[in-house]
């Protein structure tokens, strides 16, 4: 017969063994240390001093699994101000490691650090961190991999290997410098001299046939493609010459998989593909390219990227003077191919990955995303649209005014009287004709306005492109949340007919998605994440000149519906 202790020691075991295993279920806790630093790197046959993480161009990968705990020490030992910003890790209830400046927090001043420690809860995919401070992401930036949970595996065939694919745009002169002076002068910022694969400019661009990305592969293989665009302005086209791509996620969602030849990326936007390599040793090799999409009228960087493709020869012995094979892509403008493309991405919902979009409405928006105009200082003449005004960007006309202090803390600890209003418009104050004829008056108003949204409200929100200085494709990108695309069009939004044809089946879900150029995009989401959550164009551009804006998400009632606590280190302004 079993003694007592006997007993409690046997039970102590259990509920030890029991607690290991929910641990082992709930996942791991990772740690990383990002140290901000100066780093000497020469593209195109200039040398220029640059900021990255641990002295890598592109930084390096954040690997974690679904359910993992992340821990990251950022340190910066640079001159400047920095944050780090986790793209489309949702953050539940961890609204301080976020990251964009002077909204979840304030920036990481010089010698100083802070911590973000955030746990990744049903997610599992390609998504990128990068800087989310003025442009300092152009070199700040790299690759977050989450794995799916150990006893799960991918809804597609394992691949042989697995690559990471960053497309990257390169600067000359220091970006910091180029954004600084187009906002004294009102007018357009100077563009990249280069876009890169990996950070490599490719075949194409001066001084760069050694800095060309070389990808080798083994015939009769599979291969999934982890492509990120971390470029600054520019959405891009990727092919890979005489290939056939499947794509199977984007944004870290698992798509109903579909064949295509070439893609469309945006800044902020992920895409896993599969790459089926040809049965047999070809001889050839293959051209990897990615070039600009670019609708709008704005001047932007004409060139290609290029990488090789190669196969691996059985023999270990490759033919010399091999044929190079050359890429197919789109048109720099050829918006019916991007609206095609778009509307291929649909979400697996099924019974292991739902699509759980919103079919009842609690709260709709229309906002009117583009350019506009702010006048030029007295006495000064601007090389804006006109020599008296500035080139400014907007959502529902206000231009939002980052505050000095961070609109989180002013909210959490009921501060906000002087940092932000909540008074930010549901739709136009001025109607008018988006995509017709500009309105006279293109100026934008400034304020720092915001919407305030109850917990576990359904919110659907139009956003319409406008004509004024010429119809662009704006990539938004919305923290805090994934939402579902429900609808896309081209020319002005129908309240009427539109939502008839949305999609509320299996609509694409994702954190960043392009409102077209003289178009519109209709996304649902539930504001299930208390917080401050900003909402802006991923093109830097365009968020520098006030395209951009926030919303507040009140606190639920359940402890698990509460916005925790800040930390000690929570940096200050």
């Amino acid at each position: 017969m079993a003694t007592t202790s006997h007993l409690s020691s046997m039970a102590m075991f259990f509920i030890s063994f029991f607690v290991l295993l929910m641990g082992n279920a709930e996942g791991e806790t990772r740690h990383y240390t990002f140290n901000i630093r100066y780093h000497n790197v020469t593209r195109l046959c200039h040398t220029r001093t640059i900021l990255s993480v641990n002295r890598q161009y592109p930084g390096p990968p954040l690997v974690a699994r679904e359910g993992d705990r992340v821990i990251v020490k950022v340190v910066n030992h640079v001159a400047n101000n920095v944050s780090i910003h986790w793209h489309g890790i949702r953050q539940l209830t961890t609204g301080w490691s976020d990251g964009p400046s002077y909204v979840t927090q304030c920036p990481i001043q010089t010698n100083q650090s802070y911590i973000y420690n955030f746990t990744i809860t049903g997610q599992r995919g390609t998504l990128l961190w990068h800087a989310h401070f003025s442009w300092l992401r152009a070199t700040i930036h790299g690759p977050i991999i989450i794995l799916p949970k150990h006893n799960q595996s991918y809804p597609f065939q394992k691949p042989h290997k697995e690559v990471t694919i960053i497309l990257g745009e390169w600067f000359n002169v220091d970006p910091e410098a180029i954004i600084s002076q187009a906002l004294k002068t009102g007018g357009g910022p100077n563009v990249s001299d280069a876009y890169t694969i990996n950070g490599l400019p490719g075949l194409l661009y001066n001084c760069s046939s050694k800095d060309t990305y070389k990808l080798k592969v083994k015939p009769g293989k599979t291969y999934l493609l982890r492509l990120i665009n971390a470029a600054l302005n520019d959405e891009l086209f990727f092919t890979i010459a005489n290939h056939t791509l499947t794509v199977v996620e984007g944004d870290a969602i698992y798509t109903k998989a579909f064949d295509t030849d070439k893609l469309l990326i945006t800044p902020g936007q992920t895409a896993n593909v599969l790459l089926k390599t040809k049965p047999e040793y070809p001889n050839s090799k293959f051209l990897i390219a990615a070039r600009p999409y670019s609708p709008g009228q704005g001047t932007f960087d004409n060139s290609t990227t290029m990488g090789i493709l190669e196969y691996e020869h059985p023999f270990k012995k490759p033919f010399k003077n091999l044929t190079l094979i050359q890429p197919n892509l789109p048109q720099i403008n050829d918006t019916q191919f991007v609206s095609n493309f778009t509307m291929k991405f649909r979400s697996l919902a099924n019974y292991e990955f739902p699509a759980n979009v919103p079919k009842t409405v609690d709260k709709r928006f229309f906002f009117t995303v583009g350019l506009g105009t702010s006048p030029c200082p007295k006495n000064t003449t601007c090389q804006g649209p006109t020599n008296s005004t500035k080139f400014a960007a907007s959502v529902n006309n206000v231009s939002f005014t980052l505050p000095s202090v961070a609109i989180l803390q002013a909210h959490y600890f009921g501060q906000s009287n002087g940092v932000y209003t909540t008074d930010f418009p549901v739709e136009p104050m001025v109607p008018f004709n988006y995509t017709g004829i500009a309105p006279n008056n293109t100026n934008v108003m400034n304020g720092t306005r915001t919407v305030v949204l109850p917990f576990n409200t359904s919110v659907e929100l139009v956003m319409q492109d406008t004509s004024i200085l010429g119809a662009e494709s704006h990539p938004l990108h919305l923290h805090g949340f994934n939402f579902f695309v429900v609808g896309q069009g081209f020319g002005n939004f129908d309240p009427v007919k539109d939502p008839a044809k949305f999609n509320l089946v299996d609509p694409m879900e994702r954190n960043t998605a392009g409102v077209p150029a003289g178009g519109w995009i209709a996304i649902r989401f539930l504001a299930d994440n208390p917080g401050a959550w900003f909402m802006h164009c991923h093109l830097d551009v365009h968020t520098s000149w006030g395209l951009k804006m926030a919303w507040i998400v009140l606190d639920g009632p359940e402890p698990n519906q509460k916005l925790q606590p800040p930390s000690s280190d929570l940096p200050r302004c």
